[in-house]
């Protein structure tokens, strides 16, 4: 026998998982804003800016191989001794992983430094992004040289 409760469940089911991709909406727009402010920070090269994006336990590895913490990529932010004239990040995409976000993007850009010399980046980049109360902060970066 069919009853209303019965009837309910399935529309009440259709009308919660309507809303999730909602919320994850509004994660994955966060989480862009997140990167976006990052990217502007770093080819500023203002290390104030990127500090309140970084979660305390960050580990940052360039394509290099080297790898920093927060206050190691602040620092070498601070003491860069080049500029960046272009940087571009490609294609970003966000993947929302419960309190988690996957970020993907080419990076591109050219540096110059200060004998004038000047070196173009063509980079694949992960990014891991943890929420943190109401917080998306980035917990881990991996480059890639292509």
């Amino acid at each position: 026998m069919i009853n209303r409760r019965m009837l309910m469940l399935p529309a009440l089911s259709i009308g919660l998982l309507g809303v999730v991709p909602a919320f994850a909406g509004a994660d994955e727009d966060a989480v862009a804003k997140g990167v976006e402010a990052f990217r502007v920070a770093q080819l500023a090269g203002n290390a104030e800016g990127i500090a309140p994006l970084c979660a305390e336990e960050l580990s940052y590895s360039h394509s290099s191989g080297a790898v920093d913490d927060k206050a190691k990529l602040l620092a070498g932010v601070k003491n860069a001794n080049y500029k960046w004239t272009s940087l571009d990040y490609k294609n970003p995409t966000v993947r929302i992983v419960g309190p988690a976000a996957i970020v993907r993007f080419n990076f591109v850009g050219e540096q110059e430094f200060t004998d004038g010399k000047k070196t173009p980046q063509n980079l694949h980049i992960l990014m891991n992004w943890q929420k943190q109360g109401n917080d998306w902060k980035l917990l881990s970066r991996g480059a890639t040289k292509l």
